[in-house]
């Protein structure tokens, strides 16, 4: 049986920092994590910490 593979609801995603970016300071703060498609299907926001800046900051997810 040569079947296609259905692809799973988990996902793996990169959440990068926004400060950094805007901030033109050199380095980015990056976390991978997983979502789900069907309970989160807009772009993923959450607060992490950013070593670099030593504070929490807004990260969203990257393509």
């Amino acid at each position: 049986m040569a079947g296609k593979k259905a692809k799973g609801n988990r996902v793996q995603v990169i959440l990068e920092c926004t400060e950094m970016k805007n901030s033109g300071l050199p380095g980015t703060s990056r976390y991978v994590t997983t979502k789900n498609r069907k309970n989160t299907p807009d772009r993923m926001e959450l607060k992490k910490y950013n070593p670099i800046l030593k504070r929490m900051t807004i990260h969203k997810e990257i393509k």
